[in-house]
């Protein structure tokens, strides 16, 4: 029923049903928040929506928030969905497409942690094996 509510005259005038899971959330978001208020508005815009991880934010530290885990908020046994199911049922296109990208942004970012123990673990090597030369300099410097 929701897929077939249209403007009978010319259907291109709405409702808009989108189809991505982002646009869904957005959408869902939009009817909690009193979005024809100036700082409802500001609110909406302020709110940014993605199908996986986009580029300019790989490097960025995800957060988590941990209120709104499943584990915590549903009672065992209940019944639930994936957004992403949801609206490849509904027709959206893009999901092996956005499986695919996630998959290596997440090798890309697995061999990067891994680079990145190497290299933490070298340093400390190092640090070790200059410590002696240098505690007689650290020795002066803590003096002064």
């Amino acid at each position: 029923a929701f897929l077939r509510k249209r403007i009978n005259v010319n259907p291109s005038h709405g409702p808009f049903h989108f189809r991505a899971p982002g646009r869904i959330f957005w959408r869902t978001v939009r009817g909690m928040i009193p979005h024809k208020t100036a700082r409802g508005n500001a609110a909406m815009n302020r709110l940014k929506v993605f199908e996986g991880v986009p580029p300019t934010y790989e490097k960025v530290k995800r957060q988590v928030v941990p209120a709104a885990f499943r584990v915590v908020r549903l009672r065992p046994g209940r019944k639930y969905c994936r957004l992403g199911r949801l609206s490849h049922e509904m027709g959206w296109k893009y999901q092996d497409v956005v499986a695919s990208l996630e998959d290596k942004r997440k090798t890309k970012g697995a061999a990067y942690y891994a680079q990145k123990k190497k290299d933490a673990k070298l340093k400390l090597q190092a640090k070790k094996n200059v410590e002696g030369a240098t505690k007689a300099i650290n020795e002066t410097l803590a003096g002064l």
